[in-house]
């Protein structure tokens, strides 16, 4: 879809393994690009200031905060938010891990928890529970269910504590 406001910026990014173009203003986030522009909503909105994690989702391969990336900075970058986690009709790990564990309460954060943790394991840096609660740092969970998504993480990575 065109813009007519000729302030837009062409973007063009790669969502959840499909080609897409948006036309935006230069200061919109990643995260509106994605909520806003392409309707995909399972990455949230939290604190919109880089400090919940929730609008955690993977950049090139990278775990980022959306709210805290302008989406013209991602011109030609491969995004992968929620949506794009599950094959086809099949769950991915940590998220069968999250239902198995009670890993949210209210599932607000659960999308870039689980978005967060991905790219944390494909970093492959993280060998104990302490670097595992290190690095998931963070995201946070306002409900409470850090441990149960801790240990839906560590159950996926093998670790115990």
């Amino acid at each position: 879809m065109k813009s007519e406001n000729q302030k837009d910026v062409k973007v063009a990014l790669t969502v959840n393994g499909k080609s897409e173009v948006v036309y935006i203003q230069p200061w919109v986030s990643l995260l509106d690009t994605l909520r806003d522009h392409l309707n995909l909503t399972g990455t949230k909105k939290g604190c919109d200031h880089g400090q919940c994690g929730a609008c955690t989702v993977i950049c090139d391969g990278k775990r980022i905060l959306s709210c805290l990336s302008l989406g013209v900075m991602k011109n030609e970058s491969e995004i992968t938010t929620i949506e794009g986690i599950a094959k086809e009709e099949e769950l991915h790990p940590l998220q069968k891990a999250f239902l198995e564990h009670d890993a949210f309460q209210c599932g607000y954060c659960t999308p870039g928890q689980i978005c967060s943790a991905i790219g944390m394991i494909e970093e492959n840096q993280v060998t104990t529970m302490e670097e595992l609660k290190d690095s998931m740092s963070g995201n946070l969970c306002r409900c409470g269910a850090n441990p149960n998504i801790i240990d839906a993480i560590a159950n996926v990575m093998e670790l115990q504590e």
